[in-house]
This record gives structure tokens, C-alpha cells and sequence, in this order.
């Protein structure tokens, strides 16, 4: 059979003008990131340099937001890798757990928990400032340890938001495990436990991957609550810390605003690029079910 000779009208029409938007939606994803990182090279410190991508080229900001005394960006960057890493880890296991006691389990208030968990997502985290702040300062005036300007209190706060959208995320994926894998390992003499442990969570693993990645990202990126329950410098986080360069109305190092900016975005990039094969079936496998 002869090859049909190149048409680009029948192309443009079945597949080329996809090819089209995919181009100018990339470009245009890309276009804040490209900016960002023009800004962090540009040695004035200003915005209004970098209207011309890369017109100067330079690393003052990433050696000044380093070395600056006045500004403890490396404790700023601890400070937030160990917190979203703990809330990543916890907020995964606990989920996991609550996730499979919905799924596989059958007790009064079920129904309820689930149609709560939804209900509770509705309404943003902006609303619960207060509530949270009065919370914390109660709480620290009889456990200091997990009161205001405590890390494991705010670990608390994350852990409180981010469990509720995070159990039903993984209690569709945890559906789509047959049942028949638990009552095998029940005839055998397993427990819930041992199922749960040894069995279900080698299973769910992308799921996993996909909600760890999410809490980090979240924990990382979050700026509200991180500046009201943290108030020492030391103990801030590095969305609040960051801030502080830019509230200057006189002088905002921009600059160095967005050197921070890139370095912040590094690990996130290389967990995502870490867990990038899970992401997808994690991701889609819940909702076919």
C-alpha cells in the first residue's frame, strides 16, 4: 500500500494544534521559573533589572544570603527541611492507618468520619488562624514543649490539616487492593497488624510516595501558620524568613528573595524527581474505584 503523502491541513487538525498549546502552555509554566532565576543572578538586588532575562549575570545574592550574618538562611533552610520531613513521614504512616481502618474495617460512625473528612477540607485553613493561635498558647502554658514558637507544635498544627484530605486520598487507593488478600492472610493466623505492616503497605507504596511528596511540598510552601506560631528568627521557617527580606518598603533585596527562592526549590525538585515513578499510578489508581 502507498504511503499517503504529508498533508498539514489533516495533521494541523488531528494532532498538530495540540502539539501547539502544548508548547505555549509549557512556556508559559516555565516563564515565572526562568524570571526567578534571571532575578536571582542579577547583582542589583532589584526587580527592575530583570526585565531583560539574564542581562546581568552574577552569584552576589546567592553568596550574600549565605554569608549575611543578619540573615540565617542555612538555619532557616534546616528548620524547614525538618519540619516538612517529619510532617511528611507521620502524616503518611497516620494516614496510612486511617486510611486502612475505613477501608477494611466495620464500625459504628464510618460513614459519618468519611462525609466529616470532606466537610472539614471545605473550609480553608486561613479561617482557624485564631482558634489555632488561642490553641497553642493555652497548650503552652501547661506543656511548653508543644506551645507557640515550638517546632513539634507547629509539626502538630500540619499534621491536623493535612490528615483529612491525605486518609481519603489513600483510603480510594487502599480500596482498589482486593479483599481477598487480607482473608488469605487471616486464614494463615495474621492480625491487622501484621496484614498492615507486611502486606498492604508494600502494596500502597506509590499512593505513599504521592502523599509524602504533597506534605512536603505543603510544609515547605506554607506561610500563615509558620508566622504566627513561630516568633524567634532562630525558629522560623524559611517561607517566613524569606519574607523578611522583601518588608522593607525602603530597600527589598529582590534579588536575594529569589536566590533563596531557588535554593528552597531544590530539594522538592530532587524528592520529586525521587519519586517521580510512583506519582502517576499513586496518583490515578484511587479514582478508578
Amino acid at each position: 500500500m502507498p504511503k499517503r503523502p504529508f498533508n498539514f491541513g489533516r495533521w494541523f487538525r488531528a494532532t498538530g494544534w495540540r502539539h501547539i498549546v502544548g508548547v505555549l502552555m509549557l512556556l508559559f509554566s516555565l516563564f515565572p521559573i526562568v524570571f526567578v532565576i534571571s532575578s536571582s543572578l542579577n547583582p542589583n538586588g532589584t526587580l527592575t533589572g530583570s526585565n531583560a532575562l539574564f542581562s546581568k549575570i552574577g552569584l552576589d545574592s546567592y553568596v550574600r544570603i549565605l554569608t549575611d550574618p543578619q540573615v540565617p538562611f542555612t538555619t532557616w533552610l534546616g528548620n524547614t527541611l525538618m519540619i516538612a520531613g517529619i510532617t511528611a513521614l507521620l502524616t503518611v504512616f497516620l494516614g496510612a492507618l486511617a486510611a486502612y481502618s475505613f477501608s477494611r474495617m466495620r464500625f459504628t460512625g464510618r460513614r459519618f468520619g468519611l462525609i466529616g473528612i470532606v466537610v472539614v477540607q471545605m473550609f480553608p485553613q486561613l479561617l482557624a488562624v485564631v482558634a489555632i493561635f488561642l490553641l497553642m498558647s493555652a497548650i503552652g502554658d501547661l506543656f511548653p514543649a508543644i506551645g507557640l514558637n515550638t517546632h513539634i507544635g507547629l509539626i502538630m498544627v500540619y499534621l491536623g490539616g493535612a490528615l483529612g484530605v491525605n486518609t481519603y486520598l489513600m483510603y480510594g487507593f487502599f480500596n482498589t487492593i482486593p479483599q481477598s488478600i487480607d482473608e488469605a492472610a487471616k486464614i494463615d493466623g495474621a492480625g491487622h497488624a501484621r496484614i498492615f505492616f507486611t502486606i498492604i503497605l508494600r502494596l500502597v507504596a506509590p499512593i505513599l510516595a504521592v502523599v509524602a511528596l504533597l506534605s512536603f511540598i505543603a510544609s515547605v510552601n506554607e506561610f500563615v501558620v509558620a508566622s504566627v506560631l513561630l516568633i524567634d528568627t532562630e525558629k522560623q521557617t524559611l517561607a517566613v524568613g524569606l519574607t523578611k527580606l522583601v518588608s522593607n518598603p525602603r530597600y527589598a533585596d529582590w534579588s536575594a528573595f529569589s536566590a533563596g527562592a531557588v535554593i528552597a526549590a531544590l530539594p522538592v525538585v530532587a524528592l520529586f524527581l525521587f519519586l517521580q515513578k510512583y506519582i502517576v499510578g499513586g496518583l490515578t489508581a484511587g479514582a478508578v474505584k
